[in-house]
């Protein structure tokens, strides 16, 4: 990294040291383009983070109406000014040349511009027609987890009740799909309970494969603060590989991909055997506490050490780190959500909190943690397919009520059954009877598995496909419309980070050419649609971001996550505000279940739960049974070997993930020069006791193959778990001579090419962490064979 700017090659900045109890020390972070000074900058416009999850609140820069830079905004309570790479450097994706600027339409087999008029005709057309003659369910739309709050929620209205499909989901599937379904399991609601606060006060934290130092590279930075601190916390990492964040645990548990579930058993086992349980609690807020105690009496570390492949004493340790603590965080994030077991393993770590009584206090937390910037919202305004609102589908007074809201009959709203997952979106698309897919801002061409049938998919005829994005993406190639969207600084909205923060951002500059913020598109097409309600007015009646954030305010009112406190004037001023936020609590609230358990009474639960291995739907009678009173559940999972493991012909697994330096499929983050120069092209991961086996060394050229395909990369030795291999996911082919896909008959460089079309039961969300798999030399290092795409891989760039 010789000459690389001083955030990339130390991502995380200068140290700012503090105790528990005090507050995070101000840090202001800034990056202006060269030749660009604070004193050249005409406005600061008020915005946040859209490379992850974390919300870092910040200000962009503006000169001669372009963006010349971000500013770390100190008043805020999540960064307090630190930005990461991402942040700092991102921003430039905006100026890139290849921006889309007018809407394309398929014409003998090739995109050619058009006009919006001819492309938003072509869309209603199809549209129409399939109402028509097949009905709501041959329309899906597939979404994102970087739109703003009052684009989900328009999305949400035309597709529940305009279209009426049942058919909508979002990316977030792919990555925080169990983070909400285990939040429902257990709390009955959607809705972090802890807040990013909880670090300034934990004694110990707990990262269940989270590996915090590149996904939340701010939110590492408050860590590490305390850990430069007096009395700093103790850390415990459950990781196969030895991460940033392993590197600085106390205890270090790098279990075999797909046994996480064995390895929290064996964890609550030894908790509840040393009486490290907190009875009053157990008994006043929660239900199921027999079961699990059952459930674990056959998991000792012993049991778990044979299965997880971590010894036995490590485990002890850890359960004594966890059952030690004080004041407990926990976060769990994809080595757990894209796991074997997710949903039930992640459910686990909430059990331990309930067990030990650490919840609704400063310190006392637990993060299911969101992977993009407004994941939250996708999910809270319905635009994953849930009701807005955290409502209940399998409610009729839920139902009802959103029917008032929107003035339509309830039979007008689908929730006839559980609305439809990405995964069976494409299933559908796949055999025929969903006959459009709008896609917008998602890039399933890279992002989702076994890449080889997506293509195959999206490319069918039968397969009306509209794809709304910045950039003509792996996906958009695919495409029959492709409409050319603004993105954030180019357009006003809200967004919702990992822990709750509300924050505004707001228009900065002109989008490029003919390019239209996201919502202004969904408002063209419910216009051109004409959706109505029950009395003959529009369904959608606002036209603006401010008029979709009040019709979402009416929505979100009297739910778990209540925006009725909030508004655009009140965001203008000072930090992010937590929801909910009402009247009552106009200042926001940092933590919930501060009092009990608020939201999991039958009356007023978002989900009645399913059952941790079949995924089938727990009825109202069933959860009314078991829970009358509306108490957490405690919810026991019995561990079950993943649906593939490693074999003869394919001795390794496989599990993807992702670096500091990009995001998602490099869209944006590879047309910003310094984070692409960082990680370049892909590259694969395995041990060096593992290469020597192989007889590979590092920097040689080698082929990774599953029963699905192969990926071609520059090998890198590091400290990963003996029989692993790890790959980003992040490299598609956009900026390859080929463009969507790897050259005809070899292997691409695309980890999905490999991963395997699996679910968790429970949440949906696909296994990215379980395939099996096995490497093979292609060429030596400095041989200079290759494949498209695989030659020029750098040496820099973290771990995922």
């Amino acid at each position: 990294m010789d000459g690389s700017p001083e955030r990339i090659v130390n991502p995380w900045g200068v140290r700012t040291p503090y105790a528990p109890g005090t507050p995070w020390p101000v840090r202001t972070d800034m990056h202006l383009e060269e030749g660009a000074g604070e004193d050249d900058v005409e406005r600061w416009v008020r915005s946040a983070s859209i490379l992850h999850s974390n919300g870092d609140a910040l200000d962009i820069a503006v000169r001669d109406g372009r963006i010349v830079g971000v500013r770390g905004r100190a008043a805020d309570r999540v960064n307090r000014g630190r930005l990461g790479p991402k942040d700092l450097y991102g921003w430039q994706a905006n100026h890139s040349p290849d921006r889309l600027t007018r809407p394309l339409v398929r014409e003998n087999g090739r995109l050619v511009e058009c006009d919006w008029d001819t492309a938003m005709d072509r869309i209603t057309s199809r549209t129409k027609t399939l109402l028509d003659e097949r009905g709501p369910g041959a329309v899906g739309f597939y979404t994102t987890g970087q739109l703003f709050l009052e684009e989900y929620y328009t999305l949400a209205v035309l597709a529940h009740a305009g279209i009426r499909t049942n058919h909508l989901d979002g990316n977030t599937r792919l990555c925080t799909a169990t983070a909400a379904a285990a939040l429902k399991e257990t709390f009955g609601s959607d809705g972090q309970p802890g807040s990013y606060e909880d670090i300034d006060h934990a004694d110990t934290i707990a990262l269940f494969g989270h590996n915090m130092a590149e996904t939340q590279t701010v939110l590492w930075m408050r860590i590490l603060d305390r850990l430069e601190g007096a009395d700093p916390p103790r850390l415990l990492c459950v990781d196969p590989r030895e991460t940033p964040v392993a590197r600085r645990a106390e205890v270090h548990l790098a279990p075999r991909p797909g046994t996480n579930v064995a390895l929290l058993n064996a964890l609550l086992h030894e908790v509840i055997r040393t009486g490290r349980i907190d009875r009053d609690y157990i008994g006043a807020h929660t239900v199921g506490f027999d079961e699990l105690v059952s459930r674990v009496a056959a998991c000792p570390p012993g049991w778990a050490a044979e299965i997880c492949d971590v010894p036995a004493a490590q485990i002890e340790r850890a359960a004594e780190l966890l059952g030690g603590a004080r004041r407990l965080l926990s976060t769990v994030l994809q080595g757990v959500y894209q796991s074997h077991q997710a949903s039930a393993a992640a459910v686990q770590v909430n059990n331990l909190h309930l067990i030990r009584g650490m919840l609704g206090s400063p310190g006392r937390g637990l993060l299911q943690m969101n992977g993009q910037p407004t994941a939250q919202n996708t999910r809270e305004c319905g635009a994953d397919g849930d009701l807005p609102g955290f409502r209940n589908w399998q409610n009729d007074r839920h139902v009802a009520e959103l029917a008032e809201i929107w003035n339509v009959e309830p039979d007008a709203i689908p929730h006839y059954g559980p609305p439809t997952h990405a995964m069976q979106i494409f299933r559908y698309a796949e055999q025929g009877s969903l006959g459009m897919l709008w896609i917008t801002g998602t890039n399933p061409a890279v992002s989702l598995p076994e890449l080889a049938r997506i293509r195959s998919i999206l490319a069918q005829e039968r397969l009306f496909v509209v794809v709304q994005d910045l950039f003509l993406t792996e996906t958009a190639q695919l495409a029959d419309v492709v409409l050319p969207a603004a993105t954030w600084g180019e357009k006003t909205g809200t967004f919702t980070n990992a822990d709750r923060t509300v924050h505004l951002s707001e228009k900065a500059v002109e989008p490029p050419g003919e390019a239209r913020p996201d919502l202004d598109i969904f408002l063209d097409f419910a216009a051109r649609m004409d959706f109505r309600d029950k009395d003959g007015g529009p369904l959608i009646a606002w036209r603006d971001p401010q008029g979709a954030f009040a019709a979402w305010q009416r929505c979100s009112a009297g739910r778990p996550c209540d925006y009725t406190g909030l508004g655009y004037d009140k965001l203008r001023h000072g930090s992010g505000i937590q929801w909910p936020c009402t009247e009552d609590v106009p200042d926001g609230t940092a933590r919930l279940y501060t009092d009990g358990i608020s939201y999991a009474h039958p009356d007023r639960c978002e989900s009645y739960g399913k059952d941790m291995v079949t995924g089938a739907t727990v009825t109202p009678v069933e959860y009314r049974s078991l829970n009358p009173d509306g108490k957490a559940v405690i919810k026991a999972a019995e561990y079950l070997p993943p649906h593939e493991d490693s074999s003869p012909e394919y001795p390794l697994q496989l599990i993807t993930g992702r670096t500091v330096y990009h995001f998602h499929t490099r869209t944006k983050t590879g047309r910003a020069p310094e984070l692409n120069a960082a990680a370049p092209d892909v590259w694969a991961e395995i041990s060096p006791a593992e290469a020597a086996v192989q007889g590979l060394a590092e920097g040689d050229l080698v082929q990774v193959t599953t029963p699905r395909g192969a990926l071609r990369a520059r090998l890198r030795t590091t400290a990963i778990r003996d029989g692993v291999v790890f790959v980003p996911f992040h490299y598609g082919y956009w900026d390859t001579p080929r463009g969507h896909r790897p050259p005809d008959g070899l292997p691409g460089r695309a980890a999905n090419e490999t991963t395997i079309t699996d679910w968790d039961p429970v949440s949906k969300q696909p296994l990215f962490k379980t395939a099996a798999a096995r490497m093979t030399l292609v060429a030596r290092r400095g041989t200079g064979t290759g494949t498209e795409g695989t030659e020029g891989t750098g040496t820099a760039g973290g771990t995922a």
